[in-house]
């Protein structure tokens, strides 16, 4: 087995073209990447373009993100959330991710009532059944109503589709400063996508510090100053049978800033923290270990 196949990296962490994030992290030993829709649109030759660099690489997607602010709008927000969703589904199925990432919502349009939260997940799911796509219901750590991920997973539990699961995220677990025993409750064939990352300091008391943490200054798994809780999270994970992958979703400045090959060493050396000192688990290097 590849050492990392079980590990993958998310494009928002590195500056360049798609082709150039994508040889980035085949080169140090990735077999996965997380998309997002950026990368399609913006990419110089299109959507079909993007697709076929993403299929050349020989990476698998990990995922494909993120669909924000979809449930509990009604009226022509509702419709226009819908004709958003469909988009999404389309290209997520074009660049052959099995899974599309949504975010709880941060709207203040957006109702309150979990029965009709739950309905709009119901057909969110129910859209992207027919296209093959799991739909991954994350909780981010200041969204209006569902900001921790014990009630993102009561409420795909109620919605009860068989597409519909949760995504785990360590940083809005860490964020909302959420206990890891509620994981137990959560049947681990639903748990769709995981993404790890951490920060470096204890306290976000605030919607706005969590934010502005998220989306600037993110560090790799084992970088940050949480990496007992963060160990914890993954052995709790494995421990429950949990099959899926671990992806890195780090949103940092500075990193943006640094040469794509130090960016993706570094998130190198994560994955072999996880894998060897975490998770203790060995396989054959594989030939690029040898040669540095």
């Amino acid at each position: 087995m590849h050492m990392l196949d079980g590990y993958g990296m998310d494009t928002i962490t590195m500056a360049g073209s798609l082709e150039a994030k994508l040889t980035a992290m085949k080169a140090a030993g990735f077999s996965q990447v997380m998309l997002m829709a950026r990368d399609l649109v913006s990419h110089p030759g299109g959507v079909n373009a993007a697709v076929e660099a993403v299929r050349d690489s020989g990476l698998r997607p990990t995922g494909f993100q993120v669909l924000r602010d979809f449930e509990g709008l009604s009226g022509h927000l509702h419709d226009y959330k819908v004709d958003i969703a469909k988009s999404m589904l389309t290209m997520c199925q074009a660049v052959g991710s099995r899974v599309l990432l949504a975010c709880s919502s941060t709207s203040r349009h957006a109702t309150d009532d979990r029965a009709l939260i739950i309905r709009d997940l119901r057909k969110l799911a129910m859209l992207a059944l027919p296209l093959g796509i799991r739909v991954a219901y994350e909780a981010l750590s200041w969204g209006r109503t569902v900001n921790d991920y014990v009630t993102s997973w009561e409420l795909v539990e109620e919605a009860n589709c068989p597409n519909l699961g949760v995504g785990i995220d360590s940083f809005h677990i860490f964020a909302a400063n959420s206990s890891l025993d509620a994981l137990e409750d959560i049947d681990p064939d639903k748990i769709f996508l995981v993404q790890l990352s951490d920060f470096m300091w204890n306290d976000t008391p605030t919607f706005e510090d969590r934010i502005t943490t998220a989306r600037t200054f993110r560090v790799f798994p084992g970088e940050g100053v949480h990496s007992e809780q963060l160990a914890d999270l993954v052995l709790r994970l494995e421990r429950m049978g949990y099959p899926g992958d671990f992806s890195f979703e780090v949103f940092n400045d500075d990193y943006q800033q640094l040469p794509l090959a130090t960016v993706a060493e570094r998130a190198r050396r994560s994955a072999l923290w996880l894998h060897q000192d975490v998770l203790h688990r060995s396989a054959p290097l594989p030939d690029w270990t040898l040669t540095r």
